[in-house]
């Protein structure tokens, strides 16, 4: 049974080649599939370069900058036309998620007792054996909150809802209403979860190390505080209504 990686990238060409070379030696059943949204810095050159180095690259070409929930859901479409695949991860391109945790998540849905396995791993930063590198307080206090707002509000009974290391199987991701997905960032994360939530889909979580190699201890600024508290509650009422 194959397994694919799909990686949205803007702006990754220091980091990309790297990171699928570290990809592609964890095991030959590994795919690899590179959604770019027209990165400026030639990102999508390199990708190109990858996918004619490994026959188990393909590359995902989109005009302008969608976000990276869109992305990933044009990976997971791509993905999913290969009946052999059997696992679907997503993961970020800066190695804020270590490679090596692959096998870890795939794993976490394949063990022996088929009969109550969960359908998605998450890779989380809120548990014990957690670790994350490179935030300040302020970003914790943020990443906490937030995360115990959405599940208060969404019920989801995950502790991390926001960062995007998961492995989903074939059948979790057929069951998810990709067309209603409207958003295109990070609350994607969050619409999924809830979705597959709502269809009786179960979760399981894994420790893992995240090292934050964008934002530094930059500060929250207001407007993504708001942002995330917002998107949550027109998450709930949608599917309310709905």
């Amino acid at each position: 049974m194959k397994s694919t990686v799909v990686i949205p990238t803007y702006n990754e060409r220091e980091n990309l080649g790297a990171l699928v070379d570290a990809i592609t030696v964890l095991s030959d059943d590994l795919r690899v599939i590179i959604v770019d949204d027209n990165s400026p810095d030639g990102t999508g050159e390199i990708a190109d370069a990858l996918a004619a180095k490994y026959d188990t690259v393909d590359v995902i070409h989109r005009q302008g900058k969608g976000g990276r929930g869109s992305a990933c859901i044009a990976g997971f479409r791509r993905a999913l036309q290969d009946p052999d695949v059997a696992y679907v991860l997503e993961m970020d391109a800066d190695f804020s998620h270590d490679p090596r945790d692959i096998l870890r998540l795939i794993g976490a849905l394949s063990a022996s007792d088929a009969a109550t396995l969960p359908d998605v791993a998450i890779g989380s930063r809120y548990l014990p054996g957690s670790k994350i590198i490179n935030w300040g307080v302020q970003r914790h206090v943020f990443s906490r909150i937030s995360n115990a707002f959405a599940r208060f509000l969404l019920g989801v009974p995950i502790c991390d809802y926001t960062n995007g290391y998961r492995c989903y199987t074939r059948r979790a991701l057929e069951v998810v209403d990709f067309d209603r997905i409207e958003a295109h960032g990070y609350i994607v994360l969050s619409e999924m979860a809830y979705q597959l939530h709502c269809r009786g889909i179960r979760f399981v979580e894994i420790p893992i190390v995240f090292v934050n190699r964008r934002r530094g201890s930059s500060n929250t600024n207001l407007r993504e505080i708001t942002e995330a508290f917002t998107s949550v509650i027109r998450l709930r009422l949608k599917y309310s209504r709905g």
